[in-house]
């Protein structure tokens, strides 16, 4: 097996894109390997990689069914919602407190 291609950070050929870029561009690798790599030197740290993929073998991005909005509507309410309070929070629950701010910050619960 061949090493993939290494290009510095922003000097990617025409042709390659990375994971987001092919999302900005309504696509998805579509289950073809990985083309070629970008790294991006970090001192005294492991470098930066993003892995590259090539758009004219990349395919549309499936729409959104019902079901789908139904069960991501439903995953998102749930990370909104305090395990202490029951409440939404109206923001994402930080994993590392567990609850709402209020809550972790030891004010009490909130009334329900």
């Amino acid at each position: 097996m061949a090493a993939l291609p290494v290009y510095p950070w922003h000097l990617a050929p025409d042709g390659l894109a990375t994971r987001r870029q092919l999302r900005a561009l309504g696509l998805r690798p579509g289950g073809q390997d990985v083309a070629a790599e970008l790294r991006r030197s970090r001192r005294r740290r492991p470098p930066l990689v993003a892995y590259l993929y090539r758009i004219d073998r990349a395919r549309p991005v499936r729409p959104m069914t019902l079901a789908k909005r139904r069960a991501l509507a439903k995953a998102n309410r749930a990370r909104r919602t305090c395990p202490a309070c029951g409440r939404d929070a109206g923001y994402v629950i930080p994993a590392h407190l567990g609850s709402c701010v209020p809550c972790a910050d030891g004010a009490g619960q909130r009334a329900a």
